[in-house]
């Protein structure tokens, strides 16, 4: 099969790596944190000494990085991938970035001959261990077709969107949606906890139903506990709320909740809680509602 090279080995290019390599591609990978790539050598891949040598030994390369500065200088740098690419070459990019830094890769890559797609996923690290992302492709038919048995291995929804740089902003819109409902369902667990409600049986029967949610689903119990780990981390979404709030200006599209819950976000990570989980938000509307725990 084919041979898959894998750069960035976090919470969720770890897991997304190993269901390539379970579902009996080969996979090189590469992470600039060496217990990283020990976890992938330990699942049975195999560990490149840099990015150089994963693309020679990959037919398809796959970015899963921070952010659009990250795969700037992966893809564009002196010793990044199109660098050392091959005419034919597919590079996936599956971060989440802006969609013009997207757009900016793909049109340097055609200097390369080679094809990308900026594929970027939903469903956070159970997403990730569980194949079961949603994935959002942006780029040529033929190469979405092309890279369809790798994406369906980490995905069980994978739709192509639209031309380059479609897949960041329908991600971006993605973003806008989960910040804005994890906000709601931590104020509405503030709310119902200031009424000594019964929360587990609240929070069930809001999830079945007009106001049930994936975040109900499978964030609320972990909010009810307090337990904040990542997950998907603060840091992270405050980068991609810069993305949704800096693409709603450039298109000229108002986004008023949006943009209140990018400055709580900003304010919780400006607090010192960057690392934790992105449900943390409802520790800010504790603060502001003086109830914080101690």
């Amino acid at each position: 099969m084919t041979t898959v090279g894998f750069i960035g080995l976090g919470i969720m290019g770890a897991p997304m790596a190993t269901n390539l390599i379970k579902a009996g591609y080969e996979v090189v990978g590469y992470d600039h944190d060496p217990a990283r790539n020990e976890i992938l050598a330990q699942a049975g891949g195999h560990v490149a000494g840099g990015v150089a040598e994963l693309v020679r030994r990959s037919e398809t390369v796959i970015t899963m990085v921070r952010d659009s500065a990250d795969v700037e200088a992966v893809a564009l740098g002196e010793d990044g991938i199109l660098a050392h690419s091959r005419p034919g070459q597919l590079y996936i990019d599956m971060s989440s970035i802006s969609p013009q830094t997207a757009r900016r890769v793909a049109e340097a890559a055609t200097a390369y001959q080679v094809r990308v797609l900026d594929a970027p996923v939903s469903g956070g690290e159970a997403g990730a261990i569980e194949g079961s992302l949603s994935i959002m492709v942006g780029g040529e038919a033929d190469d979405v077709a092309a890279a369809r048995p790798i994406l369906d291995v980490l995905g069980a929804t994978v739709v192509h969107v639209g031309p380059h740089g479609a897949g960041q902003t329908v991600k971006a819109a993605n973003q806008l949606i989960v910040a804005g409902t994890i906000e709601l369902v931590a104020e509405a667990i503030v709310f119902l906890e200031a009424y000594g409600v019964d929360t587990e049986a609240a929070v069930k029967v809001l999830a079945g139903g007009l106001a049930g949610n994936r975040i109900l689903e499978r964030k609320a119990a972990g909010m009810l506990a307090r337990q904040f780990q990542p997950g998907f981390r603060i840091d992270l979404h405050h980068k991609d709320m810069g993305i949704v709030t800096a693409a709603a200006r450039e298109a000229g599209v108002v986004i008023p909740l949006g943009a209140a819950v990018a400055q709580l976000i900003a304010a919780l990570r400006a607090q010192g809680d960057g690392g934790l989980d992105h449900t943390a938000l409802l520790k800010l509307v504790e603060q502001l509602s003086g109830r914080a725990r101690a």
